[in-house]
């Protein structure tokens, strides 16, 4: 059992745990997650390491309440424990100073590009941010990324707060400026990672993404993870999460994300269903 040291909600459905794990925290690097399973009879699912403390023991992981099992951890308070937390995870995140680079988060994968940012800046690299999100009320670790960035910029769909638009525009924005960007780091929905590849394609720029295909294992055993990257499988469990946007096949990507999308969607409304009837007895 894994003890929740301390849990509170960051946004709607988004939720910050900080979990006691002294391995782990020794371990982890930059860019790798953990597996985690709620209760015995639950389902793994992968989540980034958003941060660690080794002299604490601890871990952080950001979750989004999405379908059954996230929602389940998102349920989890201070002093509730966790079966399982396998890690850490997964190959650690490409760092070394490339010079100016551009860390960009939309919605929750702030959460996965922030520790990602913080070995940026501290290999020596000038950190530009961008922190997207559909409204101002989902915008998380405004703080946090402003602190490890020499510049940080917040984007919202809505106009809500800071620049009215998509991150891709803000950096394009930042291309045009005629600035020269040696690296950029895109980590969020599919169709956004897909959209920075495509911007910084034309300009040859390195750009890397933090891929999130079905796993189950973690561990490369049992292939639900595959991705296609330069015409080649690839284990993004083991081989990644992170890859060349400019060689990922975005579509195959998205075409098997949706593949249980049925079942997803009913086992999260009965989860929502017996919580409602648990509320009302």
């Amino acid at each position: 059992m894994y003890r929740i040291v301390s849990a509170q909600f960051l946004a709607e459905n988004i939720k910050k745990i900080e979990i006691e794990a002294p391995r782990i925290a020794k371990k982890r690097n930059a860019g790798q997650f953990v597996m985690i399973r709620v209760d015995e009879s639950g389902e793994r699912v992968p989540l980034t390491i958003a941060d660690s403390n080794p002299e604490k023991g601890t871990i952080t992981i950001i979750v989004q309440g999405m379908g059954k099992t996230t929602r389940e951890l998102n349920s989890k308070n201070t002093g509730d424990t966790i079966t399982d937390v396998v890690g850490p995870l997964g190959a650690p995140s490409h760092i070394e100073k490339f010079g100016t680079v551009v860390s960009i988060g939309g919605g929750v994968g702030t959460a996965i590009a922030y520790p990602t940012a913080v070995a940026l800046k501290k290999a020596g690299n000038y950190v530009i941010t961008i922190n997207g999100a559909r409204s101002k009320d989902l915008v998380i670790l405004e703080k946090e990324m402003t602190t490890v960035s020499d510049e940080a910029y917040i984007t919202t769909d809505d106009g809500s707060y800071g620049f009215h638009g998509f991150v891709t525009q803000k950096l394009q924005e930042l291309i045009d400026s005629g600035r020269t960007i040696d690296y950029v780091l895109a980590i969020g929905p599919i169709p956004m990672m897909k959209a920075i590849a495509e911007v910084t394609r034309p300009y040859h720029i390195k750009t890397v993404v933090s891929l999130n295909p079905i796993m189950v294992d973690g561990t490369g055993m049992c292939g639900g993870c595959r991705v296609t990257v330069d015409k080649q499988i690839k284990f993004a469990c083991v081989d990644g999460p992170e890859f060349d946007a400019h060689l990922v096949d975005f579509k195959n990507l998205s075409d098997r994300n949706k593949i249980y999308l049925p079942e997803e969607k009913q086992s999260a409304e009965a989860y929502v269903h017996r919580c409602n009837l648990i509320k009302s007895v």
